[in-house]
């Protein structure tokens, strides 16, 4: 099997691929994620997985690079990771009551061959209605101000949530599992 390269500085990643227990290394990528002009979300997410999972390929030859990228949609419009306090209330606010929807790319590079898996897993997450106490009670609580859609699914943000639905549940923290299982498969890599 060839080492596998998680091309990621996210805790949550990594986090989930170590479900998985198999042995990795991560790197960051460093690359420009900028959205480009009438660029379809699906299109961001697939584009921009695969780039961190290229990005790196010179440095780690002879690998299985993992790369992934996920943004939150309401109302076709891309929710970015708030960062502040008052952009995380204006986001949960305009979330309240409604569906937002997880689309994250996945990418599976092998720098070997240069096979590259690429594929996205969308989750949706049904809202609560939620008002301007309830929300900022969860905002001073668990600060979400990294996570696109301003909460923290794996945490107290669940109590946020009326439903959800999706294939893959850990898509929503931004590492979808089941289909990377898939993947690793079809690159010879039994899990478990």
């Amino acid at each position: 099997m060839l080492p596998l390269l998680l091309a990621s500085s996210s805790s949550y990643r990594r986090q989930l691929l170590d479900r998985l227990r198999l042995p990795f290394v991560s790197a960051s990528p460093n690359i420009d994620e900028s959205h480009r002009p009438n660029e379809a979300a699906r299109d961001l997410v697939m584009r921009l997985a695969q780039k961190k999972a290229t990005a790196l390929s010179a440095q780690f030859s002879d690998h299985l690079i993992i790369g992934s990228d996920q943004v939150a949609v309401l109302d076709e419009q891309i929710l970015g990771k708030p960062h502040t306090f008052e952009r995380a209330l204006q986001q949960l606010i305009a979330s309240s009551g409604k569906r937002v929807t997880f689309l994250t790319g996945l990418a599976l590079y092998n720098s070997r061959t240069g096979q590259c898996q690429v594929d996205c897993v969308p989750f949706t997450v049904h809202m609560r209605q939620l008002d301007h106490a309830r929300i900022s009670r969860y905002l001073h609580a668990e600060q979400p101000y990294d996570c696109a859609g301003s909460f923290k699914a794996e945490g107290l943000g669940i109590s946020l949530f009326h439903s959800t639905e999706g294939p893959d549940a850990t898509s929503l923290i931004g590492l979808p599992l089941i289909r990377l299982v898939d993947m690793l498969a079809a690159e010879g890599v039994d899990v478990p």
